[in-house]
């Protein structure tokens, strides 16, 4: 079986990550911030894939794996208290776009 090709199979997907992107990193934030966003971004999304690839970059950039474990619970999450903006706004996105 091989993997699907989201810029063929589902270019508006990819689109919306794109532009995603772009506004990450127009925002200037640290790579572990920019990190957990693409790791959260990919839970909401459920694309295995690409949680792999982000949390083993964030990892790479310093991150703890407390933190990435803690992630989709960001919200009442300790290790999160001073950076709750990371996992806001995928989360934002998210459920403004199921409304």
């Amino acid at each position: 079986m091989s993997r699907v090709n989201i810029y063929t199979s589902q270019p508006e997907a990819y689109n919306a990550m794109f532009i995603l992107e772009k506004y990450i990193k127009s925002c200037n934030l640290p790579p572990i911030l920019e990190e957990l966003i693409r790791v959260r971004t990919s839970q909401i999304n459920g694309c295995a894939y690409c949680i792999q690839m982000h949390s083993k970059s964030a990892l790479e950039h310093g991150e703890s794996q407390e933190r990435l474990f803690s992630l989709p619970a960001w919200k009442q999450s300790p290790p999160f208290h001073p950076q709750r903006t990371g996992g806001a706004y995928p989360n934002r996105r998210s459920n403004a776009d199921i409304k």
